[in-house]
């Protein structure tokens, strides 16, 4: 009985190992879309949000795990208040994209603005 047991064991624990060697493989692996955040971001654009807003979470969910390299500035303070920078550049909705000209980008439908239209705005380009 024992023996099963020890077996069982080692057995479960080799396969929660593998599962987390998986996990840690795939977050260290680039995101799809990691060079055109990157390049919108190099070009100057900012992208102002809320951490309530589910069209802001919407366009972040459009980049996948590149979203993390998008120029994001948050607007909100978890007490609902807005930031300094937000009021500074009258950010009044969100998502709210900003060029480096100044130009604000109008919001095409609830998922924000999409990839192609943010790479034309930024002369990046949307990988295939």
């Amino acid at each position: 009985m024992k023996k099963k047991n020890i077996i069982a064991l080692v057995v479960g624990v080799l396969i929660v190992g593998g599962l987390i060697s998986l996990l840690v493989v795939q977050a260290k692996k680039p995101g799809k879309y990691d060079t055109l955040a990157q390049c919108i971001t190099d070009s100057g654009a900012k992208f102002y949000g809320a951490w309530w807003c589910p069209h802001c979470q919407a366009q972040e969910a459009l980049f996948g795990k590149s979203a993390k390299k998008l120029p994001y500035i948050e607007c909100q303070t978890p007490k609902s208040k807005s930031t300094q920078v937000c009021i500074d550049a009258n950010i009044t909705s969100y998502p709210t994209w900003e060029l480096a000209d100044g130009t604000r980008l109008p919001v095409e439908n609830s998922a924000g603005i999409s990839l192609k239209t943010l790479a034309e705005k930024t002369n990046c380009v949307v990988p295939e």
